[in-house]
């Protein structure tokens, strides 16, 4: 159901021209713990993904290939940076969405904050997820697409949670010349 999703989110992109995806969003820096918007990662390239820690299998493949990525693209790598926005925030505190994304790349910034929050950056990135309840537990169906935004804020390209990091690595090298 998840890739249904993701593929469909990207033909919805891709069919509609130049797409309004990413804008405005108000987060918490699991890192630091302090409050970041969209404006303090100008200047950057930005894999932007969203998901959540217990997630049994989307995100820690996506995450693992965005980490593999950053490892091929060397010193260009620098110019990027991976964001990692939660879709569960009140099962992923601060200190476990900064130790999830710290243990694939230190590099990959994890981003949470009050449900408001993060519902507006998801829709700010057309990105859909919904709590689904299983027994006990529950999971969170979700948009498994990574965002790649230019510098400026504006949208580049996708990529579906399926694709490898090494053509992450070559249409990223390709994006940024």
């Amino acid at each position: 159901m998840v890739l249904a999703l993701a593929i469909g989110s990207i033909l919805w992109l891709h069919q509609r021209g130049a797409p309004t995806v990413g804008g405005p969003f108000q987060l918490i820096d699991t890192k630091s713990g302090r409050q970041v918007t969209d404006r303090d990662f100008r200047g950057k390239w930005l894999l932007v993904f969203f998901g959540y820690t217990h997630c049994p299998d989307v995100c820690p493949t996506t995450l693992s290939e965005i980490a593999d990525a950053m490892a091929k693209l060397g010193p260009l790598a620098d110019r990027i940076q991976p964001l990692f926005i939660t879709v569960d925030p009140l099962r992923d505190t601060q200190q476990t969405l900064a130790d999830y994304t710290t243990a694939f790349d230190p590099r990959i910034l994890g981003l949470t904050g009050t449900p408001d929050q993060v519902a507006a950056a998801a829709s700010a990135y057309k990105v859909y997820y919904a709590k689904r309840v299983v027994g006990d537990d529950y999971f969170v169906d979700h948009t498994g697409t990574v965002y790649v935004m230019r510098p400026d804020g504006s949208y580049d390209t996708s990529f579906l949670s399926t694709s490898d990091s090494a053509e992450m690595a070559r249409r990223l090298r390709g994006d940024m010349q």
